[in-house]
């Protein structure tokens, strides 16, 4: 894809390399400085619909009633994240989303929980680019306290990934995985 005909947000989400020289990447710092004005915000927020309200604002889409964000909640981006119903996402948790973060419905999230969509090439070259690439948390997962989940990572529906896993691989439906990096404890029947 031509860097300069296709628009930088699609060319995050589609996933790859982002130059740091990219002539579009001022949009993308513009859209870093919102999210961070808006964060103070959000983690002053004094309820759950105060926080649900600021989280909206800083993803662009409506928070559904029925989930609930503890603050504080971290994230650089914003705009690429998507929050199911029904949600539970406890504090401190870090979302770095430019390659797109989606949380289908009934998911529960431990404290300081880290999801990175974010990486950048070894070649110290070019060190200062992004390789981007979006995470995915099915229906019914459970993410447990401190666990970091990496780019490019799907974590099946109604699986369980151990407090403090590091997750490197995608985590198949129905399983438990735990440790660093995260192997398979067992599947539920």
């Amino acid at each position: 894809m031509s860097q300069n005909k296709t628009d930088i947000f699609e060319r995050m989400l589609a996933g790859g390399i982002i130059r740091n020289d990219d002539p579009q990447m001022p949009k993308a710092w513009k859209i870093v400085a919102r999210t961070i004005k808006l964060s103070a915000s959000l983690n002053a927020s004094t309820d759950i619909t105060q926080i649900r309200e600021r989280l909206g604002e800083i993803t662009g889409s409506q928070i559904d009633r029925s989930t609930i964000i503890f603050a504080p909640f971290y994230t650089n981006f914003g705009q690429h994240t998507r929050i199911g119903k029904n949600v539970f996402i406890n504090h401190a948790c870090s979302f770095l989303d430019m390659g797109g973060i989606t949380i289908e419905d009934d998911v529960q999230i431990g404290p300081r929980v880290n999801l990175v969509t974010e990486n950048h090439p070894i070649d110290p070259s070019r060190r200062k680019d992004l390789d981007l690439k979006s995470i995915l948390i099915k229906r019914n997962a459970w993410i447990g306290a401190g666990a970091t989940i990496l780019p490019g990572i799907t974590v099946g529906e109604n699986s369980i990934v151990a407090a403090g896993a590091l997750v490197n691989k995608d985590v198949p439906d129905n399983t438990i995985v735990g440790g660093v990096p995260a192997k398979v404890i067992r599947t539920m029947g």
